[in-house]
């Protein structure tokens, strides 16, 4: 990767986004110690220009920023580095440095939350029951949501229509869950069969 220090007086401009989610986090600063650091040890690196040193995301509030991939653009002189954000990314407690809205991305959230519930069982949880019922009830609901899907579209509101496909969609995600498969694996798919 040849990246072009030399446009911005020895820094690059570094977007992070949630690898998951998609979903822009922050912006901060590399110089080339900074990327060689953030390269070798998996975690962000950025170099404060207030500070006028290297800082390690998270190196105070344990927030790190752990490295998924990182990307450069067509004019070797900003990066994209894809994150698996560990809490909140803002210094305010936010999750993200910008105000936007998740909407779509809200699947890949839930998505989380799911797999949260299976690594972190709640008393009383829906998701954690689900599981010890087993794959039979797990994909069982699955086909009587889908079901109801069908008939909401055919018979009822769009209301109806909306709520019985997040049902499904809820269900279609813990289902996922219990096979040990991951939406992005079904994006990809899905991407895939659209080339």
């Amino acid at each position: 990767m040849e990246i072009d220090f030399n446009k911005g007086d020895g820094l690059v401009p570094v977007v992070i986004q949630d690898e998951q989610t998609l979903e822009v986090l922050m912006l901060g600063y590399m110089n080339d110690e900074a990327f060689q650091k953030t390269s070798q040890e998996g975690k962000v690196t950025f170099f404060s220009r207030t500070k006028n040193r290297l800082w390690t995301k998270g190196e105070e509030s344990g927030n790190y920023l752990n490295v998924k991939s990182i990307h450069i653009d067509c004019d070797n002189d900003t990066l994209l580095v894809k994150v698996n954000p560990v809490g909140p990314t803002c210094h305010t407690g936010s999750r993200s440095c910008f105000s936007t809205d998740l909407n779509q991305n809200f699947l890949f959230k839930l998505e989380q939350i799911i797999a949260d519930r299976y690594e972190n069982p709640l008393e009383g949880s829906y998701v954690n029951s689900l599981h010890k019922k087993g794959i039979n009830r797990i994909a069982q609901k699955v086909g009587e949501e889908g079901v109801e899907t069908v008939v909401a579209a055919l018979n009822q509101t769009e209301e109806d229509l909306i709520n019985e496909s997040s049902d499904l969609f809820f269900h279609l995600l813990v289902l996922l869950r219990e096979k040990n498969i991951s939406l992005k694996t079904i994006a990809e798919n899905l991407e895939n069969r659209h080339k």
